[in-house]
């Protein structure tokens, strides 16, 4: 394979009762359907609230099923639980052993590796991080072992939250440490994918589009395929829009385009939590 066609979509938050998220996944799927990529990766947040309801994650899952083309997946906060970070309040759903293990068996692995067009491609589960839970260390040994099988290839590696704001070194502050892999996992995935020719991190969660590079590594910020989130409740960091990001790899290099599917409304989170409080 000379060129790998990858659609990235993130943040879906799909449930049954929320009809109007549906409405936008379903334009999503109009373009994947018209576009037809090689592989469509959700990068988190498939669900409206997974941790407490698996009927969230069933119903994520079947509209996912029903894309004409294969999907993989990596969890979301929305998905299995948050990560506790060094300042700010613990969040209100921890990720646990059940968490994750209803995400795998109803949604699918919540990690992976592949080579695609000279490419290695690696998804991590983010959310575990900083937990303590034994699957945060198997991930690691995981990790370590995939990276020492690169050979030399470029990589590219998603998660659901982005590593960091603008520099690896940011500090965590209790405004917005939970929008990023928090500290000390950070650290540790900064130094294992320094030993490796790093090019690509895709990411989701802050619902804001964002590209940029620092140090030769091209940042996306994918943004939500379902909602946005206002001002008041969320600095502009980035564009502020629902879309999708479309990839083509091909050895030794990489394009980007962002994309608006046909139709795709930029629907406010607090519509949504209006309908839902009706």
């Amino acid at each position: 394979m000379t060129e790998f066609r990858l659609t990235q979509i993130s943040d879906t938050h799909l449930a049954h009762r929320l009809k109007i998220l549906t409405d936008n996944f379903h334009r999503v799927a109009e373009h994947i359907d018209a576009t037809r990529p090689d592989l469509v990766l959700n990068t988190g947040d498939v669900a409206w609230d997974g941790p407490t309801s698996r009927a969230d994650l069933v119903f994520a899952k079947e509209q996912h099923a029903a894309l004409p083309v294969d999907c993989r997946y990596l969890p979301g906060n929305h998905d299995i639980g948050d990560n506790p970070t060094a300042v700010g309040p613990a969040p209100s759903q921890l990720p646990t052993a059940e968490t994750c293990n209803a995400f795998t068996s109803v949604i699918g692995e919540d990690r992976w590796q592949f080579d695609a067009a000279g490419w290695y491609f690696i998804g991590l589960n983010s959310l575990i991080m900083n937990t303590g839970l034994d699957r945060e260390a198997e991930q690691f040994d995981w990790l370590a072992e995939q990276l020492g099988k690169v050979g030399g290839k470029p990589v590219a590696l998603f998660l659901h939250k982005p590593l960091y704001l603008d520099l690896p070194a940011d500090p965590e502050r209790v405004e917005t440490a939970i929008r990023f892999v928090p500290q000390p996992a950070r650290q540790r995935l900064i130094e294992m994918f320094g030993k490796v020719d790093l090019r690509l991190v895709g990411s989701g969660h802050v619902h804001q589009r964002r590209d940029y590079t620092f140090a030769h590594v091209r940042q996306i910020w994918a943004p939500s395929a379902g909602f946005i989130i206002s001002d008041a409740r969320q600095e502009r960091i980035g564009v502020k829009e629902t879309g999708l990001v479309e990839y083509r790899f091909r050895p030794d290099n990489f394009e980007v385009r962002h994309v608006k599917a046909k139709g795709q409304a930029d629907i406010d989170l607090d519509t949504l939590i209006a309908q839902l409080q009706s």
